[in-house]
């Protein structure tokens, strides 16, 4: 099957607003690229290379491949086609399954876990391969879901951010993906042909919330057919005038905060959250629909990851 070039353009167009908007890729990056062998990932690598050689300055790509102990994980095929392909790329081996297996108990999700464990890898990785930048697959359902699952068991309006500025001795995360719809992104994959390699550890836990949510949204799609597009676009057009939160109202601001006066929906402090100067800024943005996201702060592991081998190609 031949790449869907059709599709390739629409998806670039949609990365393209999103830069536009959050600045996700600038001069000089070094971007290193999550690469787990998903659809959601492999789309990324190539729409990314394909969108950086349409700048007008200069940005460098590194794919990273996790190898986390999976029975039966077989990474070359993906090496292979990134060797085919033109990827620079790192193949890092860790033992996080095993670990995250013997760590959560009986019962208990194992995605939180091997997550934060991943997450903190990504950023070690980061630090050998020279990279600022670490770019996340997550797509425009993830982000839908991740805002009703916070609505409904957490309790909270928070969703996921398209760039979260680095921390000290840090990396910056970007998730050029999130205006993109994961059925787009999954006929783009079919269509480069990419090996898709299973995540062995989430498949033995199906019913998980989120499974839950894919289902609900599914449901009510049959009653509202746009009802992704208007939930995402929820995301990019809130009234924060209108929602409960005190910490919201300009007179609420500490008088030992006053960087928060210029904060963001899509950069938002550790520890407060303040639309009122994006509101006061842009007042207009009520009438139109764009695709920023809420803020989410980034999560660093400490230094428990178990050690491993790693290469570099």
């Amino acid at each position: 099957m031949a790449e869907d070039s059709s599709l390739r353009d629409r998806l670039l167009r949609q990365i393209s607003r999103l830069n536009r908007e959050h600045e996700l890729i600038t001069p000089g990056d070094r971007i290193m690229v999550a690469c787990s062998g998903g659809k959601d990932s492999w789309a990324m690598l190539h729409l990314v290379r394909a969108y950086v050689r349409k700048l007008p300055f200069s940005v460098s790509l590194v794919a990273m491949n996790l190898d986390q102990g999976q029975p039966g994980y077989d990474p070359g095929p993906l090496l292979e086609h990134l060797r085919a392909h033109g990827f620079e790329h790192h193949l890092e081996i860790r033992d996080t399954y095993s670990v995250v297996r013997q760590k959560t108990p009986a019962g208990k999700i194992y995605c939180s876990r091997c997550a934060r464990m991943r997450r903190a890898i990504l950023h070690q990785v980061a630090d050998r391969l020279g990279a600022n930048k670490i770019a996340l697959g997550h797509h425009r359902d993830d982000l839908i879901e991740t805002l009703l699952l916070n609505q409904m068991f957490a309790g909270r309006l928070r969703g996921m951010a398209a760039h979260l500025p680095a921390p000290p001795d840090g990396h910056a995360l970007i998730r050029p993906l999130l205006a993109c719809a994961e059925a787009d992104l999954a006929a783009y994959a079919a269509s480069l042909a990419v090996p898709i390699l299973p995540c062995t550890l989430c498949g033995t836990q199906p019913d998980t919330r989120r499974q839950q949510v894919k289902r609900w949204l599914v449901t009510l799609e049959a009653q509202i057919p746009n009802l992704r597009q208007s939930l995402a676009a929820a995301a990019g057009n809130v009234e924060p005038e209108h929602l409960l939160d005190r910490r919201l109202r300009a007179d609420e601001i500490p008088a030992e905060r006053p960087d928060l006066e210029n904060a963001r929906l899509d950069v938002v402090s550790p520890t407060f959250v303040t639309l009122r100067s994006m509101h006061k800024r842009d007042n207009a943005h009520k009438n139109a629909v764009n695709h920023s996201v809420g803020g989410l702060t980034p999560t660093r592991c400490g230094s428990t990851t178990p050690t491993g081998n790693h290469r570099l190609t």
